[in-house]
């Protein structure tokens, strides 16, 4: 855990300090919320593939050795929904949360959806699991399937509330864990996103906005080019 960067504009109070992996969708899902809200933090990597998280100092943090993990003082979040939950109470100014009940209500949905029913069939261990017992073939579709699966129920949930954004003309929650998850459908899983037509829409307005691309892989400091 050697990198260490600072990102973001100034108006945290307190020292924020963000445990994450490049690759990690999950930790992708927290940059990206800490750009849109304007919060500095520190970057601290934690290299997955070399095993840093079953360090004795991370394991201190989260025992269940997963990225991210947020430090705020003497808090501790090592969930990325926890976290993302944590700082809209903590840090409202930006809010990624509509006072709407019924929208507010799509984008918790929506959120537990990707964390819930998506992204855990797509983890690095899970993968690694398949590719050994089934082979990358095998693993590929798998993952593909799950990826679809999910993206179904969220195609059929949001369409006709979406507008620029998955609830309207802002930038919400939902829009935080679509925009890396699907992504990762493109580019690793070669989803066919023509499918999901309202999700391929949104995600063509994720790629134009500076904060997510900000918060992209490729641009943070443990990033493998």
């Amino acid at each position: 855990m050697e990198v260490k960067s600072e990102s973001g504009n100034r108006n945290s109070s307190s020292k924020l300090v963000l445990y994450s992996y490049w690759q990690s969708s999950c930790a992708w899902r927290v940059h990206f919320a800490l750009i849109l809200k304007g919060l500095s933090y520190e970057y601290k990597a934690v290299d997955l593939l070399k095993g840093e998280q079953f360090s004795p100092e991370f394991e201190r943090l989260n025992p269940l050795h997963y990225v991210p993990v947020l430090v705020d003082g003497d808090v501790v979040i090592s969930d990325s929904f926890a976290i993302l939950l944590y700082l809209e109470e903590k840090y409202p100014e930006k809010p990624l949360l509509p006072k709407d009940p019924q929208k507010r209500t799509l984008n918790l949905q929506a959120a537990s959806i990707v964390s819930s029913s998506i992204q855990p069939f797509n983890l690095l261990t899970s993968l690694k699991y398949l590719d050994e017992k089934l082979g990358p073939e095998e693993r590929l579709l798998w993952a593909k399937s799950s990826i679809e699966k999910g993206f179904l129920a969220l195609e059929k949930l949001l369409q006709d509330f979406a507008g620029t954004y998955g609830t309207g003309e802002e930038v919400n929650m939902v829009d935080v864990f679509l925009a890396p998850q699907i992504a990762v459908a493109v580019e690793m899983c070669k989803v066919d996103m023509t499918k999901f037509p309202t999700l391929n829409r949104l995600f063509e307005s994720y790629k134009a906005l500076p904060e997510f691309i900000a918060s992209t892989p490729e641009r943070q400091p443990d990033a493998v080019h």
